[in-house]
């Protein structure tokens, strides 16, 4: 998948949203769409990564730590 794909995709997502509103005003888009798309994100990388936290945080470009909070916060993983 291209870049441009990834962009059409979350473009798309986003007329959507603004779609199923109705006119009313939205809030907080950034965090909404942001968790929305770090979820998957992190769950598809983990599975690939055979769990291995350290491969996983080094494909994402992110500490290990970081990883692991994030990962928490979505509950893949249990404390």
């Amino acid at each position: 998948m291209s870049r441009k794909a990834i962009d059409d995709s979350v473009r798309a997502s986003v007329e959507q949203y603004f779609k199923d509103l109705r006119g009313a005003e939205p809030g907080d888009l950034h965090p909404l769409f942001i968790a929305a798309a770090e979820k998957p994100l992190l769950d598809v990388v983990m599975r690939h990564a055979e769990g291995n936290q350290s491969k996983a945080a080094d494909w994402l470009g992110i500490n290990r730590n970081t990883l692991r909070r994030k990962l928490l916060d979505h509950k893949l993983i249990k404390p």
